[in-house]
């Protein structure tokens, strides 16, 4: 394993950080159940990678976990920071709290919910930084609609963003 391609050539250092306070609000809501914080975006990274925060309310009810889907494009991290969040590896759903890690190569199958009963946040890494914004937008105005798609507009709706059920 070696560094990558130099990517920054010039003599000296430049400024060019970018600073969040944690109290700037949520970037999205999706439902009543979930906040959505763009920590950075692939659009903000030049494609290098994607983090947001998710703070969610328990949902779905215990006992009802949603189905796994994986990515052709992209790997997806999750690191929980607060509460117990449903992470599904691809053969077993585990109970993760906080600093419970877990990683989902390309094609993975993975999954994810709160059916503890109390709120949760948790990190969700993806590189490199495809642009994720848009189809968590796409949820937020389903949710906010109430319109109800049918499966074949699931799936159409999915695949545009990379994201495949099993």
């Amino acid at each position: 394993m070696s560094y990558p391609p130099v990517q920054y050539t010039a003599d000296a250092g430049n400024v060019s950080a970018t600073f969040r306070p944690s109290d700037t609000p949520s970037d999205l809501a999706i439902g009543v159940r979930t906040l959505v914080d763009h920590l950075a975006t692939g659009a903000s990274t030049e494609g290098r990678f994607g983090l947001y925060r998710w703070n969610m309310a328990a949902y779905p009810p215990p006992g009802s976990l949603p189905a796994g889907h994986f990515h052709r494009t992209m790997s997806e991290s999750f690191f929980i920071l607060d509460g117990t969040v449903s992470l599904y590896d691809g053969a077993t759903w585990r109970s993760a709290t906080a600093g419970d890690f877990l990683y989902v190569p390309p094609g993975g199958v993975h999954g994810f919910a709160n059916e503890s009963g109390a709120e949760a946040s948790m990190l969700v890494l993806f590189t490199p930084g495809a642009p994720r914004e848009a189809y968590f937008e796409a949820l937020a105005e389903i949710a906010a609609s109430g319109r109800e798609l049918s499966q074949e507009e699931w799936v159409e709706l999915w695949a545009s963003h990379d994201q495949y059920q099993v």
